[in-house]
């Protein structure tokens, strides 16, 4: 209890100390003892296999009588390291929590040579090999960060093994017991029970340091596991392009559903009834028959309320196109959005290159999408929008003095914006505490 309520008012006080203090007793700590101590072996053996495997492929394909050999010796390495890849993104996942996305399977050629050909050109194959040659010191350095954990250990119990198990120095031993430290040059040794407590300090001393070496090596492993065992660069801007390119292609068809839907509903239904209120003043305007001048102006005033409807809802869906106020550029469709709003907003426009129409489109839907927002669900007594350029983007950003706690998925639209800022390779962060305040930022390329 006593070193429980010090852990406690170390950490109130000073919050590194009581990280570091606390960290040779984290299960992260203890997770990465554990991915070093299998990856270890698993990178020894595996790297070895490998390296055997490739240099005999290599030695074979440059000897004319053996070249099919060699490459078939080149492939085999390959997919061995394909697959101690996939054992070493596993084992990360497994221990570490880190989720490395699995790379493109492999394409084969058309016929042998193809093939073969498309085996040796493999990249993802390729870069797997070189993780796994590379785990081989990578690992060596995780063995070594365990030594530290080993010989603080052992240092920790240098008072009980001279007490109770006897390892004090024999007579004319001048050296006595070690003391252990994971620098391999040798230490100094204990030859009185006094001094196995200089010991304990030196166990406790690399214990609290033995958690931040492991760190470090295992910070380089993953970030070779993500640069080297992950999809690559070009397979994730294929699988970006294909996404960004199916929300575009839904994002259209919805539009037109919807235009289809407003037309069908609204100003068709309204066109249909001008056209049925002319024919029935049509047929009351027969010669030879009285004239109803009543029935005939309720007819004309019903005709004519259905036409300025009509042209009232054809405006509105072509606004939701393409707004008209865009006309003059974005920062005056901007102030005539924010005048409307019952919330007060702040105003702040720097686009000295005017971007594209759909670029200027999505950002005036997405400030009209979070200006409603702030105005429905935020309870914000004022709100600010700003838009500059900076790198080739235009930067959006609409904040507000209101209650926070804003996420996708909480009737907000704000999965509708992801997906319409996506399609052109756009971004969209949200930050909102809860409490407020909220603020969103959206990034847009000046042309799409």
């Amino acid at each position: 209890m006593h070193m429980q309520d010090s852990l406690r008012s170390v950490a109130r006080h000073s919050p590194v100390l009581s990280a570091v203090l606390r960290a040779p007793f984290s299960r992260r700590a203890w997770a990465e003892v554990a991915y070093c101590l299998i990856g270890f072996p698993l990178g020894l053996v595996g790297g070895t296999l490998l390296v055997v495997v490739l240099a005999l492929g290599a030695g074979f394909a440059l000897s004319l009588v053996l070249a099919v050999v060699g490459a078939l010796l080149l492939i085999g390495g390959l997919r061995l390291a394909r697959g101690l890849g996939g054992v070493h993104r596993g084992l990360a996942g497994a221990l570490l929590g880190v989720r490395t996305a699995t790379p493109p399977a492999f394409r084969p050629g058309g016929g042998f040579v193809g093939r073969v050909d498309a085996r040796l050109r493999d990249g993802v194959g390729w870069r797997s090999a070189g993780y796994v040659l590379a785990k081989l010191p990578v690992g060596a350095l995780g063995a070594y960060a365990v030594l530290w954990w080993i010989t603080g250990l052992v240092n920790l119990t240098a008072p009980l093994r001279w007490a109770v198990l006897g390892q004090q120095p024999e007579p004319g031993d001048p050296d006595g017991m070690p003391l252990l430290t994971p620098i391999p040059f040798g230490g100094p040794h204990v030859d009185t029970f006094a001094g196995t407590w200089l010991a304990v300090l030196v166990g406790a001393v690399t214990l609290l340091c033995a958690p931040w070496v492991t760190r470090l090596v295992v910070a380089g492993d993953l970030w070779l596991i993500g640069a080297l065992l992950g999809p690559g660069r070009l397979a994730d801007r294929v699988r970006d392009l294909e996404e960004t390119r199916a929300l575009a292609v839904d994002d259209s068809v919805a539009l037109l559903r919807r235009v289809e839907r407003d037309l069908h509903d609204g100003a068709q239904v309204r066109l249909v009834a001008v056209a049925m209120g002319l024919d029935m003043i049509k047929e009351g305007l027969v010669e030879g028959q009285p004239l109803d001048v009543g029935r005939i102006r309720k007819l004309v005033d019903g005709a004519h309320r259905n036409a300025t409807e009509a042209l009232t809802e054809l405006r509105d869906l072509a606004r939701g196109i393409h707004p008209p106020v865009l006309d003059d550029g974005l920062p005056d469709a901007l102030a005539t959005l924010t005048a409307r709003s019952t919330v007060p907003v702040l105003l702040s426009t720097d686009v000295p290159v005017r971007p594209t129409p759909a670029i200027e489109t999505i950002a005036y839907f997405c400030a009209a999408e979070l200006l409603t927002n702030v105005i429905k669900h935020s309870g914000a007594r004022r709100a600010e929008i700003g838009v500059t350029q900076r790198d080739g983007l235009l930067r959006l950003q609409v904040t507000d003095d209101g209650r926070g706690g804003a996420a996708a998925g909480t009737g907000s639209g704000l999965p509708g914006l992801v997906q319409r800022v996506r399609t052109v390779d756009g971004r969209i962060d949200v930050h909102s505490p809860e409490g407020g305040p909220t603020t969103v930022t959206v990034e847009l390329p000046l042309r799409a």
